[in-house]
């Protein structure tokens, strides 16, 4: 592909071939929790900041802490938020007007988010449901000779968090939403060629049957507003009914239904992955393990009852257990980076990032910084005792930064340590098979992480 055109100095880096540029080298299966090679190779070779061409859009490349710092800091002046064509396809998003209007969707949506998983809510009531969640999934997994713990632990935050969203309720839906939207994530990982007999038609097929589910919710929630209302006030509730001039409803009942699919999914993969991970290295790890057991058996040891309900105090002096979230997620990271659209020049470092670019925060660089994380690649949830706050907010961003922090970061956090709270005190468990990791370019593994559970008897 040749050069292409733009208003002064662009990045080093090369276009690849004419439509795909550099696409398939994206796809390409790693086997370790290490940058990319996609990232790492050229990173080396050009330097922190490239230029590069995925599915025929230009493209560049960030891994340098004080650019991406700049970029989520100038949201909505410099950069909008954007998505490659197989997101956008997925999500249903194709179409300037329509990036936009989700824009504008996501503006007023962050309150709502926050509403139902902002830290008040869990704070108030969702801590207690979340424990009752996870006691009821762990004793299911212990009545089974093992368990694929991504699978599992994804039917388990669908489950959990679509009840919140939409009222779903998977005991009666007539759909196995959860398996419609694990497969239906498979087209990240897919090139966006959609005819059939690719698996990319079959994702998109998926994420169809996905979304009549939720256009019948929808349509029968504004068909009998009250009905509903009164019995769920969840999220949809709110989103249907949000209204901008001359109290006309702002958004159509299909941007609705796109929105709530968007946030499943990144409910569905938030937490489902890095606590899979956090499983693997825990078996890796038993100095962790024993330390992390520690901690919250001497939580039970404070309490006068051993089945009380963990409380909100309890869950903020988890210390260790944020150590060990927080470098789960550092090495974690299930995306290779944000991505956002360039809606005015950048000039950074003699480069010129013209109108129409698309840039990726390759943020999973900044967690693997020799210079601020020592041996960047060990797991050692210890190293946080002495990392200050001004270090993690340019160095540790596995929530997106500026404004776009997800507004549900604390409540994936929350379940993730409400999970390893009940999993080390209650029960026993040990990894049977699996657990290699692979990046195309999304964090997996090879065969799944497949656990034996049993609960512990005094």
């Amino acid at each position: 592909m040749e050069k292409p055109k733009g208003n002064g100095v662009l990045p080093p880096g090369s276009m690849g071939l004419p439509f795909i540029g550099e696409s398939l080298e994206l796809l390409v299966r790693s086997y370790s929790l290490d940058l990319h090679p996609f990232i790492k190779k050229r990173v080396q070779r050009y330097g922190t900041i490239f230029r590069t061409s995925l599915v025929g859009r230009p493209v560049v490349v960030s891994t340098d802490p004080e650019f991406n710092h700049l970029i989520a800091r100038q949201e909505g002046r410099l950069v909008e938020q954007w998505y490659l064509d197989s997101f956008s396809k997925l999500m249903n998003m194709e179409g300037e007007n329509k990036i936009s209007k989700l824009g504008l969707f996501q503006k007023h949506s962050r309150s709502i988010t926050s509403n139902h998983f902002g830290a008040d809510r869990i704070k108030k009531s969702l801590l207690p449901q979340i424990e009752q969640c996870v006691n009821k999934t762990l004793r299911e997994w212990s009545r089974q000779p093992s368990v694929e713990v991504k699978r599992a632990t994804s039917v388990m935050t669908f489950d959990f968090s679509a009840k919140y969203l939409f009222g779903y309720d998977a005991e009666k839906s007539p759909v196995n939403m959860s398996e419609k939207l694990s497969n239906a994530s498979k087209a990240l990982m897919a090139f966006p060629l959609n005819i059939p007999g690719t698996a990319y038609r079959k994702c998109l097929k998926d994420r169809e049957e996905f979304l009549n589910v939720l256009r019948n919710i929808t349509e029968e929630r504004l068909a009998s507003p009250e009905k509903h209302r009164s019995s769920t006030g969840d999220f949809l509730d709110q989103a249907i009914n949000i209204e901008g001039d001359n109290d006309q409803k702002l958004f159509s009942s299909e941007l609705v239904v796109n929105l709530l699919f968007a946030l499943s999914f990144v409910s569905f993969e938030s937490i489902s992955s890095p606590l899979s991970l956090t499983i693997e290295l825990l078996a890796d790890h038993p100095s962790v393990l024993q330390e992390l057991t520690a901690e919250h058996e001497a939580i039970l040891k404070k309490t006068e009852n051993p089945n009380a309900i963990l409380t909100w105090d309890e869950y903020k002096s988890m210390t260790f257990t944020h150590y060990v979230i927080n470098e789960t997620l550092r090495l974690g990271f299930v995306a290779p980076g944000l991505l956002r659209k360039v809606v005015k020049d950048i000039e950074y470092k003699g480069y010129t990032i013209s109108v129409g670019w698309t840039v990726i925060l390759a943020n999973p660089a900044l967690h693997l910084q020799p210079d601020t994380y020592k041996d960047s690649l060990a797991f050692n949830p210890w190293r946080w005792k002495d990392i200050d706050q001004d270090v993690m907010s340019k160095n540790f961003m596995p929530f997106g930064g500026g404004i776009r922090v997800c507004a549900g970061a604390d409540y994936s956090k929350a379940f993730m340590a409400t999970f390893l709270h009940v999993m080390v005190t209650k029960y026993r468990w040990k990894k049977v098979k699996g657990g290699d990791i692979v990046r195309n370019p999304i964090l997996g593994f090879v065969d799944g992480i497949h656990v034996h559970v049993s609960e512990k008897r005094d």
